[in-house]
This record gives structure tokens, sequence and C-alpha cells, in this order.
């Protein structure tokens, strides 16, 4: 799920906001979160952040949330969740996130995501949420299901109707997760008026958000892989990416052909190869001509170490300084805080939930008058 879509209000500005009341004309505005339960391994990267980033290079108005309160729906570690909470950061910030152009900030920090999270949650059923799939999934490996793992597709609803997000760039196993926040958006319009826009997918139609695991290329490429040879993560040392690549499963034809459906694991890493060099697949094959798959995994594992090599060194460096991570951070909270808190105002005044801060208005008002 995870893009700037703040304008960068001063504070004094949030402050003192004051509820449209025209039918706004929806900028386009980008919305994506991600969450901190450890390195991201190279399908992450090139599925979705180096995308996030492409997006905020070319000039798109997009937020960057990493939603802790999604992680804890299954169980943490506080310590653990600390330490991937930085790391998160600092791995969006090495991937080239830029500060200055995106706003990057951390889910808990803005309290306006778990109240928005409650007033939209009373307008979806039990029904609803039980078919959606990641429930399903997840829910039928556990015993006892925390009610977190239930409702949290309302608190991603939340995440992106808070800022008014007009696109958001998903997985397509994400994608029935947005049409519940669509579903909200229209329940909440025709109940109160028109308050949200209508949230479109971007969903990319390119392969490198399904690489596939090194050791059974049958499989999506994902770290909760029992075996670690399984994907390759940004935080890889050259010679574990070469290990990696060197006992990646191929098959017995020595030729390098890319046949994704013959041939799942050549194929998996020329997509690999194709999509940390900028060189087309067939262009890797004809390069590769002569070559065995043997050393073929020589030539993806230098384009590997090489393009990766710049973001390892980055993270190990932004780690380094939890204190600038920290401070990019909470610039960005406030940032968020900014818009979040309008769009809040404006939903508890249609909901009805202001009658205090109107009588405390309206005793000013009397004030002034007397005066």
């Amino acid at each position: 799920m995870l893009y700037r879509v703040f304008r960068r209000i001063p504070l004094p500005t949030c402050r003192n906001y004051s509820v449209e009341t025209k039918s706004p004309a929806w900028p386009r505005k980008i919305f994506s979160g991600v969450q901190p339960t450890g390195s991201l391994h190279i399908g992450n990267y090139l599925g979705a952040v180096k995308r996030w980033v492409d997006l905020q290079n070319s000039g798109e108005d997009v937020t960057y949330c990493i939603v802790d309160l999604h992680s804890i729906t299954m169980p943490q570690e506080p310590e653990l969740l600390r330490h991937n909470s930085l790391q998160m950061a600092a791995t969006l910030l090495a991937c080239g996130i830029d500060p200055a152009k995106a706003t990057l900030f951390v889910q808990s920090r803005v309290s306006q995501h778990a109240e928005l999270s409650w007033i939209l949650g009373c307008l979806t059923t039990m029904a609803r949420l039980t078919h959606l799939p990641q429930y399903k999934e997840k829910s039928a490996k556990l015993k006892e299901i925390p009610l977190g793992l239930y409702i949290y597709p309302v608190l991603q609803a939340a995440d992106i109707m808070l800022y008014k997000a007009t696109h958001v760039p998903v997985g397509e196993d994400q994608v029935q997760h947005l049409q519940l926040a669509q579903s909200l958006a229209r329940a909440f319009n025709n109940r109160f008026g028109l308050t949200f826009p209508f949230c479109e997918a971007i969903i990319s139609d390119d392969t490198s958000s399904r690489l596939k695991s090194l050791r059974d290329p049958t499989k999506k490429m994902s770290k909760s892989d029992p075996d670690p040879k399984s994907c390759i993560m940004l935080t890889d040392e050259p010679e574990v990416i070469r290990e990696k690549v060197k006992k990646s499963v191929t098959d017995f034809t020595s030729e390098v052909t890319f046949d994704p459906e013959n041939r799942p694991g050549v194929a998996n890493l020329i997509t690999i190869h194709s999509m940390t060099s900028g060189i087309t697949p067939e262009a890797i094959c004809a390069e590769a001509k002569g070559l065995n798959t043997g050393q073929y995994k020589l030539k993806v594992t230098e384009a590997l170490v090489e393009h990766l090599n710049p973001i390892r060194e980055n993270i190990n460096r932004y780690m380094a300084d939890p204190g600038y991570l920290a401070a990019v951070i909470e610039d960005g909270c406030e940032k968020a805080r900014c818009i979040a808190e309008g769009t809040l105002t404006e939903v508890k005044e249609k909901v009805g939930m202001n009658a205090f801060s109107m009588a405390r208005q309206q005793k000013l008002r009397r004030k002034e008058l007397a005066e």
C-alpha cells in the first residue's frame, strides 16, 4: 500500500483550519504505506519502493507512511519493532525517498488514523470484512484470531481517506482492500455529504512485483519463506548475494533463454538482472549467448552487487545516525498532522461530533457581541 499527499502548509495555517463549504475539485494525490517488518527484499524494492521514487521524482504529490499500527495485528517484540521502524525509515531514504519532495511519517504518531478508523468501522459490516482475502488466509492458520487482524482493512481505508488520496499503488492481492476504501468513501459521502474522493488503484503491469523465490520459482519471493536463500535482502553483503544466486534453482538446460512458463527459474534471474541493470531481457539473452546458466549467474551477481551496494551502504549510514532519522520522521509527522486534523475536523462536524466546540464558539461570539 504505500506517497506524499500533503501540501506543505505552515503549521499555523493548519491550526486555524476551516472546513470548505463547496465541493472540492480533487487534486491528484498518491498515498502508500509499508509495514516495518524487517529488511526489504529485492521484490519489495523493485515492485514497490523503486516505483515510489519514480513517482516522487516525476513531480507527483506523494506520501509514504510507515504503518506500524498495521504491523501489530500479529504479535511483535517491542525492541524488534523499534529497530524495524528505524530500519524502514533508513531503507526508504537509502532507496531514494527525498524528504524535500515527499513526506515520510510513522502512522502511530498521527492519532487521527485511529480516530477515523473507528468512525469508518461504524459504516461497514462484519460480513464485508470476513470476505476479505488476507483475513481468510491468515485467520485460517490461527486458533484465536486477534480483532486487529479482522478490522485492519478499515484502518487501511482510514490511512488513504484521511489525506483524501485519489490514487494508491497496490499489489494485486490488495485490490479488494482498496475496494473497501472506495465503498466506505461512497457510504460516507452518501450519508453525510461529499467529503472523500473516489480512490483508484495504480497496478503495475510489469513482472518486477512478482519476482519468484530463488529456491522455488513456482512461489512468489517472500521474506517469510523459511529458506533464507530464497530471497535477496537489500542489506545482504556481496558475498551473501553471490552465494544465494549461486544456489538459485534453474533447470537442466544450459542455454540462457527467457521463457517464464517453461523455464521459471532462469526467467526469474533474467528479470532480476533486467530490473537492476536497465537492460531488456532480449538484450540480456543476446549478451549471454555462449554462456551456460552457471556462468550467467555470475553476471546476475555482478548486476545485483553493483545496484544494491550503494543502497546497503546508505542504510548502514542512516542507521548509524538515529537522531537524523528521528528528525526526518518528526518533520513528516507534523506535516501529516496538519492535513489529518483538518480532515478529521470536517468528518466530526458532518457526523455531529462537534456539539461542544459549536457551543464554545457560540459562547465566544456572545462574549464578543457583549463587549
